[in-house]
Order: structure tokens, then sequence, then C-alpha cells
């Protein structure tokens, strides 16, 4: 491609200043509506026209003003369109969803972890049970309520989980021989969804 043929897909004479020559690049990367060969063309004219006007001014043929060293800056690539937002849930669903650190998921699983422990050993008695899963409660309680401060948020999320783990174990204890009593089945299921909750809710 010659310089002629450059100065031509931009549309300027070869006498167009810097700034015209911008603005004639800037239009046609707007009118192109994404045709990528299209704004690969336009850049390649707008780069050889730039290492031209180097050279010319590298050579003396373009006489820079005083007090001008670079006079001809390379100008700001066109904007990148914006990659589309990955897809999300509803609104009022990213309210309650959380994006946990490490130890905001480690510490709560390793307290579930001990209190589930505590519940299927072969020693724990219905009372043992009723301990373990009020400091379950309690526990979720307190991480909930320590992300964002809101104690009734936190009481109101607590409940639902604690309410939804049961019903959960209660269901999936009827699907059979488990190797646990029921109770102590539903305990565990129920520390699991407490864990969820209390790990990636707010």
């Amino acid at each position: 491609m010659s310089e002629q043929s450059h100065y031509e897909t931009l549309g300027v004479t070869e006498n167009a200043t810097f700034d015209e020559i911008q603005e004639a690049r800037n239009q046609l990367v707007q009118q192109c509506g994404g045709d990528r060969k299209r704004v690969e063309m336009i850049e390649a004219a707008y780069d050889a026209i730039l290492m031209d006007r180097l050279r010319q001014r590298q050579e003396g043929k373009i006489k820079v003003p005083e007090g001008i060293r670079f006079p001809e800056k390379l100008a700001q690539a066109p904007p990148k369109p914006a990659p589309a937002p990955a897809k999300q849930g509803p609104a009022w669903l990213q309210k309650f969803i959380d994006t946990p650190s490490r130890k905001d998921i480690l510490w709560p699983a390793g307290l579930f972890a001990a209190l589930s422990v505590l519940s299927v050993t072969a020693a724990a008695s219905a009372s043992l049970l009723q301990l373990a899963l009020a400091l379950g409660v309690g526990a979720t309680l307190y991480f909930l309520n320590r992300k964002e401060n809101r104690f009734g948020r936190a009481v109101l999320l607590t409940i639902t989980g604690l309410v939804f783990g049961l019903v959960l174990g209660g269901l999936l204890s009827q699907i059979g021989a488990i190797g646990l009593t029921e109770e102590k089945f539903i305990t565990l299921v129920t520390f699991i969804v407490l864990w969820l909750v209390s790990s990636f809710l707010r």
C-alpha cells in the first residue's frame, strides 16, 4: 500500500495536520460499527501515516514549531467495546449473595466440622445434639451479623437456614439406610446448610 493510499483510506490530504488525521481516523472507526477488518485497515493506514510523518520529521522535511518537542503525539486508541456483563441473578438476590474470602469460608467450616463430629459420635445424646445445634445457630448468627452488622437480617437468615436444614435433613433421612440415627443425620444436614448460609450469604 502506497503512502498516498494510506491518506486516501483516511480521506485526508498529505498536507493535513495531525489533528485532522486523528479526527478523520476517529470518525471512520466510529462509523465502522464494529467491523473488525475495516477498523484494522483504518488503524494500519493511521499507523503508516504516523510513521511517515516521524520519518519526515527526522529527515528535516517537516518543520517543528518552536517550543514543541514532539508535535505528533500518539493518539489514544479507540475505546474498546465494554464486555458484556456476566449474567447475574436478580438485584434482590445479589444483595444476599456474598463472595467470601478463604478465611471467611474455612473458619466457619472448621467450627461446623467440629460440631458435626461431636454430634455424630456414638456417645452423643439428644441433649448433646440440642446443645450442638444451639451452638451452630449461635455461630451462624455471629458470622452473618459480623459481615454487615445487621442483626435483624442475620436473625432472619439464620432462622431460614435452620428451618431449611431441618426440613431437608428430615426428607433425606427418609431415603434409606444412612448409618446414623435420624436425629444425628438431620443435625448433620442442618450444620451443612448453616455453614453454607454463614459463608455465602450476607
